[in-house]
This record gives C-alpha cells, sequence and structure tokens, in this order.
C-alpha cells in the first residue's frame, strides 16, 4: 500500500482500524511503517482515496492462504488477524490448539439427565394471579432414582417477542424499516442472516405502545403457526407462515443460497473449472469472480480480465448491492454486472458462466472478436456446475424463535426466593423447558429465554390484553433444590395427581 500526502487529511481513520496498528500520523499525515502485511484494511477505510494499492514486495514474506485476506506476512510478524505467523520461512499458528479438558470449568455443567425433561407440560395449565400464589401444578415423581419436582404455569409476558427469520436473497426492506400487521407497526427488519432475512417482532416496548394489542396477536399467531401477512415500510409485502415458504410480494420463494458467491466458488470449485473459462456468481452481500478468487487460484487458474462494477472486498470477493434483480442484487441484467474486459488477459472465444447463488437463474456467454460478451446456451459443463448449485440449496421456509422474560414476578408462583429460582436455572440445577421444549437461556442477570416455536405444540401460545403474550413453561429439578429455594412444598402432589390446586388468597 501507498499514501498519496496531498490527498491524505489527517483523518487517522486507517491507523485507528489497521489490524496490525503498522500506520501512524506524521505531521498530520498518514505513514505505513514496517510490517504492513497488505491487508486492505487502510484502503477500505480512507474516505478521501488516498490510499493506493502498489504491492511492495517484501523480501521473504509469506501469502497466508487460511482466509480470502491473503496477508503477505514478513518475516517473524503474524497476519491481520493474529493468528498465523512467519516463522523460519514457514506459516504457523500462534496459538496452540485447546483441549475440551480445558475448557469445562469455562463451559459449565450440564443439568443433570434426571431433570432435563419436566413431568408434564404447561400447556393447558392456566396460572394464577397474583404471583405470590403456587403455580398451578406442582408435580413430583422418581426418576432415575431421583425424587423431581416439575412446576409448570402459563405465564404472561410483557417482555416477550419473536425472531422471524425468512429464507431469501431477495429484498424485503431496508434494515430498522417498520413491520406493519393490520397496518400497524408491529416490529421492525433486523438484519440478515446466511441465506435469510432476519425480523424482529413485538417486545416491550410495542407491547406497552400503542399498537401493543396487534404487536400481542401477531406474535401468538406466529408462535402459533399461522399464516400471516405483514408489510415492510418501504418494501415488501409478505405473507409468512412458519413451516412454509415465504411468499414475498406475491412470489413464492422456493429455495435459499447455500451460500454467498464467495462461498459458492470454495463449495463448487471444481465444478466452476470446468464450466466456463470465467465464472461469476452474483449475490447482494458478496459476488465472487473465481479466476481471481483464492477457490481458483488454487485450482491453478491465472486471474482473467473481467473487471466487476462492483467494489472489492479481496481478491474475487466484491460487496453486493441489494435489490429485486439477480440474486438478491439490483442487477435485471446479469452481464451489467461486467464493467471492463481487458482482452490481453481474456481472449475472444473465452466463455462467461453467470449464475445465482441459488442456480435459479444462469446465463453464459462468449467473448466476440470485438471484445464483446455474447449469449449462448449453456454448455453440459456449465449446466452441471449450475445444477450442482440447485441440489445443494434447502427449500426456503419461515422459522422463529419466541423470546420471553421469565425472570419477573412470575418466579413468585414458583418459590418465596425467586432470586434462588434465577441463580439454579443458570447453575443448570434447575432445568426450563417451554411446552416441554428445551430452551436456550441468555446469560447474565433474570431469566430471558429463546425457543424454537416448531418444538412447541400448535396453539400453546396466547395473548391477554394488558397487553402480553402468553406461554406455557416449565421448572424440573431435583425434590431438595426445590425445598432449598424456599419453593412451595406443601403444594406439591404425586405426579399421577393432575387436579390443579385450589385458588386461596392466603397462600
Amino acid at each position: 500500500m501507498q499514501i498519496d500526502a496531498e490527498l491524505c487529511n489527517g483523518c487517522g481513520l486507517c491507523a485507528k482500524d489497521c489490524p496490525l496498528e503498522v500506520i501512524s500520523l506524521v505531521e498530520k499525515k498518514a505513514v505505513i511503517n514496517a510490517g504492513c502485511v497488505e491487508c486492505r484494511t487502510c484502503l477500505r477505510v480512507c474516505p478521501v482515496q488516498a490510499v493506493q494499492e502498489v504491492v511492495q514486495p517484501v523480501a521473504g514474506a509469506l501469502v497466508c492462504d487460511r482466509c480470502p485476506v491473503g496477508c503477505q506476512i514478513p518475516p517473524e510478524r503474524s497476519g491481520a488477524c493474529r493468528r498465523f505467523a512467519n516463522r523460519g520461512g514457514e506459516l504457523a499458528r500462534t496459538r496452540p490448539l485447546v483441549g475440551y479438558q480445558e475448557v469445562v470449568d469455562i463451559v459449565g455443567p450440564e443439568p443433570e439427565e434426571a431433570i432435563r425433561r419436566p413431568l408434564v407440560t404447561a400447556i393447558g395449565a392456566g396460572g394464577t394471579y397474583p404471583d405470590y400464589v403456587p403455580a398451578p401444578y406442582i408435580l413430583s415423581d422418581q426418576r432415575e432414582g431421583v425424587e423431581v419436582v416439575t412446576v409448570v404455569t402459563e405465564a404472561p409476558f410483557s417482555y416477550s417477542g419473536l425472531k422471524l427469520k425468512i429464507d431469501t436473497d431477495l429484498e424485503v426492506g431496508a434494515e430498522g424499516a417498520a413491520v406493519r400487521f393490520e397496518g400497524r407497526t408491529v416490529g421492525m427488519v433486523e438484519t440478515e442472516e446466511y441465506g435469510s432475512k432476519m425480523l424482529a417482532l413485538g417486545g416491550v416496548n410495542r407491547l406497552t405502545g400503542r399498537h401493543g394489542f396487534a404487536a400481542a396477536r401477531a406474535v401468538a399467531a406466529l408462535a402459533n403457526r399461522e399464516a400471516l401477512r405483514l408489510k415492510v415500510q418501504g418494501g415488501a409485502a409478505l405473507e409468512v407462515q412458519v413451516g412454509r415458504a415465504p411468499v414475498i410480494n406475491g412470489q413464492r420463494v422456493e429455495r435459499m443460497r447455500v451460500g454467498c458467491g464467495s462461498a459458492s466458488a470454495g463449495l463448487f470449485a471444481p465444478f466452476f473449472k470446468r464450466a466456463a473459462d470465467e465464472v461469476i456468481v452474483l449475490d447482494h452481500h458478496i459476488t465472487s469472480l473465481f479466476s481471481h478468487h483464492a477457490a481458483g487460484r488454487c485450482l491453478g487458474l491465472t486471474p482473467g480480465g473481467v473487471e466487476l462494477c462492483l467494489p472489492r472486498s479481496t481478491p474475487g470477493r466484491y460487496f453486493g448491492r441489494s435489490g429485486s434483480g439477480w440474486g438478491g442484487t439490483d442487477l435485471e441484467d446479469p452481464l451489467a454486472v461486467v464493467a471492463a474486459v481487458d482482452t490481453a488477459k481474456t481472449k475472444p472465444g473465452s466463455t462467461l458462466l453467470i449464475t445465482e447463488a441459488t442456480g435459479q437463474g444462469a446465463a453464459m456467454y462468449r467473448l466476440s472478436d470485438a471484445g464483446v460478451f455474447e449469449p449462448m446456451p449453456l454448455t453440459p459443463a456449465a449446466a452441471e456446475a449450475v445444477a450442482a448449485i440447485a441440489e445443494s440449496c434447502q427449500p426456503s421456509r419461515v422459522s422463529a424463535v419466541y423470546v420471553g422474560g421469565a425472570g419477573g414476578s412470575a418466579r413468585a408462583g414458583v418459590t418465596r426466593y425467586p432470586l434462588r429460582l434465577t441463580q439454579a436455572v443458570h447453575a443448570g440445577r434447575a432445568q426450563l423447558t417451554c411446552g416441554g421444549a428445551p430452551v436456550f437461556v441468555l446469560p447474565g442477570g433474570g431469566i430471558t429465554f429463546y425457543v424454537d416455536v416448531e418444538r412447541v405444540k400448535a396453539g400453546a401460545f396466547t395473548w391477554v390484553p394488558t397487553p402480553a403474550t402468553v406461554a406455557p413453561i416449565e421448572y424440573t429439578m431435583r425434590r431438595r433444590d426445590y425445598e432449598a429455594m424456599g419453593g412451595h412444598t406443601q403444594a406439591i402432589r404425586p405426579f399421577k395427581a393432575l387436579e390443579p390446586v385450589p385458588w386461596n388468597r392466603s397462600r
């Protein structure tokens, strides 16, 4: 890398973001010191394009091939991630492999087998109010020689919501855009995960806001796997139902991508090498240019002369742009991704395959004598590559996790000392489940859990106009631990006695 001193304004961003801190400011100008590994961070963060990509070979430097960055590591120095170093001309890890026994105390214990499953679920159990009244069912039984207690209740959760995962590359709306149900705001577009869009619905601020009833109904309906129509502000109209394919702007989405464009280059490299002289995988996050990509270079390809119109991330990897076009980009014509062709590197007659990361769309071209790519039918090898992508993709579907905050007053129906219950849950001495399904309890204070709604019986969720959603939860533990936390032992009954505890304010 080189820095143009005339263009540099000394903003210091390159020095702040440089992983190895080899950039300094001298008289309000950035200077690259010894130890630069050409990771290109400075090139990407410079707001005035003062950094120029001029590779300056360093004697004895090693090119690290452990990630797309491709650091050129000088002798006795590490790469940008500090995981690999050039030691004596060999690429070496900077830290040893860690055995499980070295981290077992940090990982912490798992709940013992006897308490991993509840004696009964809370579905249909009803609830109690006010909170200090014992839960409707507190049951005990022998399991594997251990006396086990399960406490169940259908608890109202003001602090609750839903994370909705929609498998699609199609654009649904800008991050942060409002999501509306029946014209009322019930959530927002959150982010994107691997091949999926994420929506956050509900949450205490929405439940207690002016559209709280709509938010509670939407969360409960989706958790119960009912079909719902949602509209993203400035974005798509969605028809979603957990376990089914999403419908976006009237289009049913059949397939989710197997990976981004860069991942596809690595996954299907042998197919791509046979398919064409150059392959582009269009993707709205990372589009790949195969001959420049590490996967192509690893197979002995020489980088071709095709240049893309997208900003480059690392060699062969380019940042895409979201839209309703090919691969979830804004390109309606796939060939528009090509900005230029250097015919000294890519000769006339060369073939180009452009495909989506789902394999649903693909086009092939041949470079004419005039240096223009002209359409041609897919060759058998190209069709085989596209088919390999398509058959590796999963069917698109909608899924959801329900989020509930159980660390509040509802604990009083379990024990007289609520903090002890919280501590027992986090320590694995008490197992929390939702409708019998395992949950993930978030670390930190309180009891906040995630549960996959498809592992909970349909219809188990509801809502009340406080407003709040209602979910079935169970706590299972050894009886001796229940007694130690101040549990309502007078309400314990044998497992076979399934009549609810009579409601009594004196308790």
